[in-house]
């Protein structure tokens, strides 16, 4: 029987800006088959002031995304040394690393994850492997997503794996091809607007729940453009900023009703993507915690059981997956697959920092 074994730390910043998910995680390889422990694990939250940067970087001049490049590979290389310094952590195979998207354009073959430059190899003192989706888009991909490759290796006995984040994305088994894409913004849209009642988000959806739906909006938000786009596709914040916000902020709606229209909007397009409403779907992301939300899923998709994990893997599984990601990179193994990017081929990606 061979056996291999990685102890590696999954690091992962998404879209909702609520902190950086860091995973210490130790996966063994027994005849092909791969099995996972999630360790310690932490979400080490932004400061206001990093909020910030963060979500003005879009605005940036080129000057300014490099010096803030900079000023964000030393934070979180921060961020990693205590998280490996708190925990004991040593013999460490790897820290893999996804970065923060900051610019996200596959169509001008251009995305940007700040916090991979070099030096944050040297500032940790450790082995890492990061920036995994420019390669993708010079080869005419999405860059995104890429969690499908660890659903597909690591959670098979699900029909659908939905992540529940920034953005909705979901990935499934379809002629023996994995497919996978952004359905719809979530938690960037129903934070946004929880912000503007002083709240960091909309607890349980409570807010939502005591909306009401506006249903001009939720006809026009159904009708946008992406949603008639072909897969492979993918959402970035810019989208969110230029067509679906401005479209929300025309109805002279409360806040709630907005929240209410938007949580129908997300469940709305769930179920229209589904190629067979039956099964097991594995919910995952922020938005797992969203219990009105989840309850709007499960009037919808009555015939599909609904399986929401532990907390480790609600929180964790896209530090997991960028973790695996990393291990196939070392492996020299695909980690990135062209049905789901839409890129030339299936491909090995990421940099490798000693």
């Amino acid at each position: 029987m061979n056996t291999q074994k990685y102890n590696v730390v999954g690091v992962m910043s998404g879209t909702s800006l609520d902190g950086v998910d860091l995973a210490h995680i130790i996966f063994t390889v027994e005849d092909g088959k791969w099995n996972f422990e999630i360790l310690e694990s932490e979400t080490v939250a932004y400061t206001e002031d990093w909020v910030n940067k963060l979500k003005n970087a879009v605005n940036y001049s080129e000057k300014e995304l490099i010096t803030l490049n900079e000023d964000y590979t030393v934070e979180l290389s921060t961020i990693i040394s205590n998280f490996i310094e708190r925990n004991n952590l040593s013999n460490i195979d790897a820290v893999c690393s996804h970065g923060h998207t900051i610019l996200h354009q596959p169509q001008n073959g251009f995305t940007l994850q700040i916090g991979n430059l070099p030096k944050i190899s040297k500032l940790i003192h450790q082995k890492v492997v990061c920036d995994f989706r420019v390669q993708d888009v010079q080869l005419g991909g999405q860059g995104a997503p890429l969690v499908p490759i660890g659903d597909r290796i690591l959670f098979s006995e699900f029909d659908y794996c939905l992540n529940l984040g920034g953005f909705s994305n979901i990935s499934f088994e379809e002629d023996t091809r994995r497919i996978a894409f952004d359905i719809s913004p979530v938690n960037t849209v129903l934070n946004f607007y929880a912000n503007k009642l002083g709240l960091q988000y909309d607890e349980d959806g409570n807010k939502a729940s005591g909306g009401e739906i506006c249903e001009d909006l939720l006809v026009e938000l159904n009708e946008l453009e992406f949603y008639k786009k072909a897969y492979p596709k993918s959402l970035g914040i810019e989208c969110v900023n230029a067509v679906v916000l401005p479209i929300i902020e025309k109805y002279p709606i409360a806040i709630e009703d907005k929240l209410r229209t938007f949580v129908e909007h997300i469940s709305t397009q769930i179920y229209l993507i589904l190629t067979k409403k039956e099964g097991r779907i594995l919910i995952t992301g922020g938005g797992a915690y969203n219990k009105f939300l989840i309850a709007t899923l499960r009037q919808k998709l009555s015939n599909i059981e609904i399986i929401v994990p532990d907390k480790k893997i609600i929180e964790f599984k896209e530090a997991l997956i960028f973790a695996l990601l990393g291990v196939l990179k070392l492996r020299n193994e695909i980690n990135v697959l062209s049905s789901v990017t839409g890129s030339k081929r299936d491909h090995s990606s990421g940099i490798i920092f000693n």
